[in-house]
């Protein structure tokens, strides 16, 4: 199984002051021990690293995202992003900008996207976009 995990659930699993009890964590925390392929796209380090204020936490949270396989988006992608948001905004789906590019990134890389946006589920109905069953 081949992984993107979305910024919610990595939000939820890197939380230090509390132990969360997310389905979406528990299946992320199997999925690494399992040695399950997770992949990582830059603007998901970059919304994560927004989330901490501290360098400590910042430099941890970069070293540690190194070992998943990066997915860097081509202009191909993007367009193809462009296109998948808008099939969504024409069946009433109300889909983000990154958003839709991480679901097109899923979609040309065979991956199952792990989130707890529920925005996700919606635009599955309408593009071929796989989620995680949690």
């Amino acid at each position: 199984m081949n992984l993107l995990v979305d910024t919610s659930v990595w939000s939820l699993a890197l939380r230090r002051n509390q132990e969360v009890a997310a389905p979406e964590v528990d299946f992320l925390r199997k999925a690494l021990t399992g040695g399950e392929t997770i992949c990582m796209a830059a603007i998901i380090l970059q919304e994560l690293l927004q989330g901490f204020s501290g360098a400590k936490d910042q430099a941890q949270i970069i070293e540690r995202f190194q070992a998943l396989r990066l997915l860097v988006p081509s202009v191909e992608t993007h367009v193809a992003a462009a296109q998948l948001r808008n099939t969504c905004r024409r069946a009433g789906v109300q889909l983000g900008t990154i958003d839709a590019l991480l679901a097109q990134l899923c979609i040309e890389h065979d991956l199952l996207l792990l989130t707890t946006d529920r925005d996700f589920s919606y635009a599955a109905k309408h593009v071929p976009l796989r989620l995680a069953a949690v």
